[in-house]
């Protein structure tokens, strides 16, 4: 049987169509297993995950009780993706900025202990801004989950001789960027 060119590229634009097809849904359905207080709103979809590498930078300082305490000043991570790529950072806002110039910002809404008792909480995060256009141009929340690290020092070292003092505890987290359905 003689197969013409027009069918042989109606076949392989139907096979690429089908694997981008299933590529999008298994993204999509990535979406982690979470608890309920840190699950993002219905009717958003995963836009983006990125795995984060860097430190949690607390300050030795004076709080409303008059005693010393760590208290956070800001993230400087970056973020990888699958492949270990540099894609993006994360800093103070929080905020994060993808390499495509795409940036949001938001605020902690929901937060739940991490398994690990010796890392930092999971975050739902709300966005409150937007600049740039790309990947982050459009989401609405943030997840941060599989945290591992990034605890503030213990209590006892920030004492009265250190105010001032930062520490820089590193952590490894992922993040989960969502959008409103289309």
């Amino acid at each position: 049987m003689k197969t013409t060119k027009t069918t042989r590229q109606q076949r392989l634009l139907f096979g690429l169509a089908a694997a981008i097809g299933m590529q999008a849904a298994a993204y999509a359905a990535s979406a982690p297993d979470v608890p309920d207080q840190v699950k993002v709103p219905a009717g958003e979809r995963l836009v983006f995950r990125a795995y984060a590498s860097g430190a949690q930078i607390y300050v030795c300082q004076q709080g409303a009780d008059g005693k010393s305490q760590w208290t956070l000043k800001a993230p400087e991570a970056q973020l990888h993706d699958r492949k270990g790529a540099v894609v993006g950072h994360h800093y103070a806002g929080p905020t994060w900025k993808h390499n495509d110039g795409s940036e949001v910002t938001g605020k902690a809404s929901a937060k739940v202990d991490s398994p690990d008792p010796d890392s930092i909480p999971w975050l739902l995060v709300t966005a409150t801004g937007h600049s740039g256009a790309g990947v982050f141009a459009q989401v609405t929340s943030i997840q941060r989950i599989r945290t591992k690290g990034g605890q503030a020092p213990a209590a006892g070292s920030c004492d009265s001789s250190k105010l001032g003092t930062e520490a820089k505890i590193p952590y490894t987290a992922d993040y989960y960027f969502y959008a409103p359905a289309k």
